[in-house]
């Protein structure tokens, strides 16, 4: 039976082997709920980069930019970090640059793994049926808060072992605690996380919308794949 196994911080990813794994990224609040909506919108390819230099450098190229800091849209780029910029029809066939404070990093160090997948809430039970075909052993990589430890991507990890506890067995205790905590959290999941950081940082932003559709499971049956240097939406859910 394969594993599932959680990384708490990508500060965390030395301590792993990610080779042979499937890499599960998260960023719940808010980069690869972004992510997994913009593809369900039309978006073709997403390149997530590290700075916002690299960002910056590619706009030359005619791309899409979209860059984070802190919670805030960086000065100078087409899109933020809101879900909601993605619903757009003019996204429909392009390419995005993309650049977070936490999200595009973590899937960049994360590129070792055999896959490397996007997740969300938005579609974690997509998530959950390709790792079930792909039956090889699971690294979710929360991709916190510069560094450290957030308590809603723990919560998807939680979730993603809770669709797959019968499948899947537990690599160790980080996988039943976030299990144990995202059953605490499910039946009120926004009231679980009033006061948890990155929500409190999204509050004083005034970013509240964003978050409780974060939180919604199941709504977009796309999953966001690694292929060299983009992410892709995968058509189907090959077994390799």
């Amino acid at each position: 039976m394969p594993s599932i196994d959680v990384c708490f911080s990508p500060e965390l990813l030395h301590l792993y082997n990610l080779s042979g794994k499937v890499a599960v990224v998260v960023d719940v609040l808010r980069a690869t709920s972004s992510m997994v909506t913009a593809f369900a919108h039309g978006i073709e390819k997403i390149i997530p980069v590290s700075t916002l230099d690299d960002c910056l450098t590619q706009k030359q190229t005619g791309y899409l930019t979209a860059a984070e800091r802190d919670g805030r849209k960086a000065e100078g780029f087409d899109l933020g970090n809101s879900p909601f910029s993605y619903m757009e029809e003019n996204i429909k066939g392009k390419t995005l640059i993309m650049t977070t404070t936490n999200g595009t990093h973590a899937i960049r160090l994360s590129a070792a793994a055999d896959k490397v997948l996007a997740g969300a809430f938005l579609n974690v039970g997509k998530v959950a049926e390709f790792l079930e075909a792909e039956g090889k052993d699971v690294l979710v990589v929360c991709a916190g808060w510069k560094g450290n430890f957030n308590l809603e991507d723990t919560l998807f990890a939680g979730a993603l072992a809770e669709r797959l506890k019968d499948t899947f067995s537990a690599a160790n205790d980080a996988t039943l605690a976030a299990q144990h905590l995202y059953r605490l959290a499910q039946p009120d999941m926004a009231g679980f996380l009033a006061n948890s950081s990155h929500v409190q940082r999204l509050k004083n932003l005034d970013i509240t919308e964003d978050v409780t559709f974060c939180l919604r499971e199941d709504v977009y049956e796309v999953v966001p794949v690694l292929a060299g240097d983009s992410l892709v939406p995968l058509k189907s859910l090959p077994v390799s």
